[in-house]
């Protein structure tokens, strides 16, 4: 992007990631780093009990402000999106999170914001190592909580954004949750940010506030100074220092075109997703907490394609019992009846999930011990898990599926434990349903190449294109170096698709994705081209997502499949996607 001193001039285009849409100009406000520096103090034996005392009180103070923030964002977003906070409230509550700390100030005599401060970069280490995207981005919810206690240890209140009296477009190397859900409308029209990514909670954030946003500018920081104009469009991810008069006026005319379009796709929210000729498929929800229950509603989604049962886990370092497990997923599908939910098993991976002991180090973790390969290695709790959803199932909506498959054998072991599952409710007269549907995720290449084999032992598929495609190009995507290569159109995933669609349908099965394809509706006509029958996308993402099934016939989409699945390229087959909804729906373009 060149050094940032060269950068300045009128006109200058920096290109990061929108998250959260408009188009806004205004004045930049640099906000420094939220960093908290902590002074490591040696303290006397003597002195550790108040030590104690005084991490109680920041912690009841912590809690106190997060409980405010979070009334206060559930009453200005008309409670959505207020629930994003639970996942700071969780670190809060989670006693082995605290014991590790108050354990480490008694045995090292050191102050205790060095403890929350390492405690604390222990637990995001090991969530940045796991595979799951959404799983890695609550590093920055554990730092933001780890902050804002020691911050209360020190006595320290952050006033920067206080002092605005006039609407700014904040500019900062990155914006931690809880302070994104303090950012007011009446003085802040939209931020960017050197860091950050879609699937953030600060994204998620900003989003419900309705606040635009970029992020993953790389050094914005460096390229403004307060005061500068900017214009910035959170659709595109483009940030302009100081604009030309030309530039204005054409943005200015983009930004009118883009509300016309989302009054247009809110009017689809109770519309199915059905071709103009009447090819109908299931558009669904990818969720992790079942306070998003109204988001999937709001949204006129038909249910959850994926929810993600790692919350419940994610932040105890332990096992959580069968009782909890099944009473959130009993609220999840009450809420939601008769509507399906899909609930995947447990998808992490580290021996920190069971055990109270450090997580086991692994020289490649994204080929080792996680998901299903966890899951079968320690069976009492997996059956914990299963029977809480057959528990669950007697809603009568529930489905489950297991993550990660790499062959039949794992299918066989899980099914049998599942029977074993069933055998022992059906011995304490537990309700379940018995013929729950029960299915696998393809995110693996092997799993696509033996979908035939799959396909006799389950009642659907559910493709997780993110790992397919990252697993069969071995490339990882959020490695900047190699990202490039990251090609959902690369013609090898496109083939493991269809095999794995063709497989599943051969045996009688339906065929899902719930990766990040499904919620592009540029490749979205592709899949239902191909003959996928369930598209599982975020919850924000269906009614785009929905225009673009509802506005290409299957027949046109049927063919685009036949033409896409000849290329030589992955750019020529995004090529065809891309003028296969230009023709038909163009305004998506201007939204994507």
């Amino acid at each position: 992007m060149g050094d940032a001193a060269d950068n300045r001039g009128p006109g200058t285009h920096a290109r990061g990631i929108g998250v959260s849409p408009g188009v806004v100009i205004g004045p930049v406000f640099i906000l420094a780093s939220q960093a908290v520096t902590v002074v490591e103090q040696s303290l006397r034996p003597e002195e550790i009990d108040h030590e104690i005392a005084r991490l109680e009180d920041a912690l009841i103070a912590t809690r106190g402000q997060l409980k405010a923030i979070q009334a206060d964002l559930g009453e200005r977003t008309g409670g959505r999106d207020a629930s994003i906070l639970d996942a700071h409230l969780m670190v809060l509550d989670d006693r082995a999170f605290v014991e590790e700390i108050i354990t480490k100030t008694r045995r090292e005599c050191c102050n205790v914001e060095v403890a929350v401060r390492d405690v604390a970069e222990d637990y995001a280490g090991m969530l940045a190592s796991l595979k799951d995207d959404y799983l890695r981005e609550r590093v920055a919810d554990v730092r933001d909580v780890a902050r804002r206690v020691i911050r209360n240890l020190l006595g320290d209140v952050d006033t920067a954004l206080g002092t605005l009296t006039q609407k700014h477009i904040v500019v900062a190397n990155d914006l931690a949750p809880s302070d994104t859900a303090t950012l007011r409308k009446d003085v802040v029209s939209g931020f960017a940010t050197d860091l950050g990514s879609p699937t953030s909670h600060t994204a998620v954030m900003a989003r419900a506030l309705e606040i635009p946003a970029v992020v993953a500018l790389r050094d914005i920081t460096q390229r403004v100074r307060s005061g500068d104009i900017v214009l910035m469009d959170g659709n595109k991810g483009v940030l302009i220092v100081n604009p030309s008069p030309e530039e204005l006026e054409e943005y200015g005319a983009l930004a009118e075109a883009r509300k016309s379009i989302e009054r247009g796709l809110n009017s689809l929210l109770h519309e199915p997703a059905e071709t103009p000729d009447g090819h109908r498929i299931v558009l669904s929800a990818n969720i992790e907490h079942p306070d998003e229950i109204e988001a999937v509603l709001q949204h006129g989604a038909e249910g959850v394609g994926l929810f993600r049962s790692e919350y419940l886990f994610i932040f105890r370092g332990a096992v959580v019992e069968e009782e909890e497990q099944a009473v959130a997923y009993t609220k999840l599908a009450t809420q939601l009846y008769p509507a399906p939910v899909i609930i995947r098993t447990l998808d992490l991976g580290g021996d920190k999930f069971y055990h109270n002991g450090p997580a086991r180090q692994e020289t490649n973790p994204f080929l080792g011990c996680r998901s299903i390969r966890l899951s079968l290695q320690h069976p009492r709790q997996f059956k914990d898990q299963l029977r809480a959803i057959l528990r669950a199932s007697a809603t009568g909506n529930v489905k489950m599926m297991y993550p990660m498959i790499s062959n039949v054998d794992e299918v066989l072991q899980a099914n049998e434990l599942l029977a074993e599952a069933k055998q022992e409710l059906r011995a304490q007269n537990v309700p379940f349903k018995e013929d729950i549907e029960v299915g696998v995720m393809v995110e693996v290449p092997s799993a696509a190449l033996a979908a035939d084999v799959l396909a006799e032992h389950v009642d659907f598929f559910s493709l997780g294109t993110n790992d397919l495609i990252q697993y069969t190009i071995a490339v990882d995507r959020v490695n900047e170096r190699v990202a490039y290569l990251y090609e959902p159109t690369h013609p090898a995933v496109l083939r493991l698709i269809k095999m794995a669609v063709d497989a599943g349908h051969a045996k009688g099965i339906w065929v899902g994705v719930c990766g990040q394809m499904a919620a592009d509706p540029v490749l979205a006509p592709l899949l239902v081209g191909m003959g996928v029958d369930e598209l599982s996308v975020a919850p924000q993402a269906v009614p785009l997502v929905k225009d673009a099934v509802r506005s290409i016939s299957f027949e046109q989409s049927r063919a685009l499949a036949e033409t896409v699945l000849k290329c030589h390229s992955g750019t020529e087959a995004l090529r065809h996607c891309r003028e296969m909804v230009r023709a038909a729906a163009p305004e998506l373009l201007e939204l994507v």
